[in-house]
C-alpha cells in the first residue's frame, strides 16, 4: 500500500470517540496516525498498521504551478 502525508484512511475498528477514520501525519519503519475525531495521535509499526487499515478515504490535492 503507497502512502502519502495527509491521506485519510479508514481502519476496521472505531476509536472510542466513536470515529473510523485517521489522517496520516509521519511515514516510515512506523506510520504515524492522528484521529479526525478526537485529534488523538498514535504510531504504528508499519505491518501492524497494513493488517488495521480497511481502505483510503482521500489523498489530498496536489497544487502545481
Amino acid at each position: 500500500m503507497e502512502l502519502k502525508l495527509g491521506d485519510v484512511v479508514k481502519m476496521r475498528k472505531k476509536h472510542p470517540c466513536g470515529s473510523d477514520e485517521w489522517e496520516v501525519v509521519r511515514l516510515g519503519a512506523d506510520i504515524g496516525i492522528k484521529c479526525r475525531g478526537c485529534n488523538r495521535r498514535l504510531l504504528l509499526e508499519r505491518q501492524v498498521f497494513q493488517r488495521k487499515v480497511q481502505k483510503v478515504v482521500s489523498r489530498p490535492s496536489e497544487n502545481i504551478l
